[in-house]
């Protein structure tokens, strides 16, 4: 395994309703109203491109899923910045956002807390409603398994870095179950270290009815189409995002993905037993 690839012992039957399913009617409606957010989206052409569309387009499909999102700061004094960047001094470096990998909705839901650059696998750009926001949002995609073109795709994230741009890395490499399951990978570490960019670290996790969550997990060759409709299914469905105090980028790469690790980590209840 190289420094870039992971693979997930997680499998789709992680992935499970911890809720009653909603009725066939409710369901129906659902449908209904994601054709009509992703026709919206389709709409609005390169208008996705601007910051604020970007944010509403996502959010409406997550609105029409049934996906209610809830995001806390801890010790915020609110208002300013953010909440995922970190707010700077004009020219300064942009902020390195980190967050565990569950599922295709952890893009979705930080594009509509925040759009900001994000790093993905080449194959989400091909997925239906994740790819084409994520396109627009200005998605670097990397294939995982190339390891020579890794330096190439960590010095590239340290140029947009200290372009003052925002930057969102999933450091598992792959979606697990729960944010407690994987390592987190060094490489794009580097990125912020080589530009003295702060790390941001945010838990990204799912609940039914306020009680942990693995059913909108995404996991293994589990088709996209399944995955949604499980997602769909799900009655009382949040995402949490706890967005954690930034980490200065001193040290080394390893050091720095350790401690932004056990800070995401110590933010998620456990999803099962």
């Amino acid at each position: 395994m190289n420094a870039w690839a992971a693979a997930s012992a997680c499998t789709p039957r992680c992935a499970r309703h911890t809720a009653p399913r909603v009725t066939a009617p409710r369901l129906a409606g659902r449908y209904a109203a994601l054709a009509m957010a992703l026709a919206a989206g389709a709409a609005a052409g390169e208008r996705l491109a601007d910051r604020r569309t970007m944010r509403l387009r996502a959010a409406a499909v997550l609105r029409a899923l049934g996906v209610r999102v809830e995001v806390t700061v801890p010790g915020a004094a609110g208002g300013h910045g953010g909440p995922l960047g970190v707010p700077g001094p004009p020219g300064g470096p942009g902020t390195l956002i980190v967050a565990d990998h569950i599922s295709w909705l952890d893009v979705l839901t930080l594009l509509a807390v925040e759009p900001v650059t994000v790093l993905a696998k080449r194959e989400i750009g091909g997925w239906p409603l994740v790819g084409p926001l994520a396109r627009k949002a200005g998605t670097r995609f990397i294939d995982r398994e190339g390891l020579r073109a890794l330096p190439h795709v960590v010095a590239d994230l340290a140029g947009l870095l200290r372009e003052g741009r925002s930057v969102l890395v999933f450091p598992q490499g792959t979606t697990w179950c729960s944010a407690a399951a994987g390592r987190f990978r060094r490489a794009t570490f580097q990125a912020a270290v080589d530009a003295g960019a702060p790390v941001r670290p945010v838990t990204v996790a799912y609940a039914q009815h306020g009680a942990p969550s693995t059913v909108a997990a995404f996991l293994g060759d589990e088709g996209f189409g399944r995955s949604l409709h499980r997602v769909a299914t799900a009655g009382g469905l949040t995402v949490r995002v706890t967005v954690h105090p930034p980490l200065e980028p001193a040290g080394d790469r390893r050091v720095l993905a350790e401690r932004a690790q056990h800070v995401i980590r110590a933010g998620e209840p456990p999803a099962h037993g």
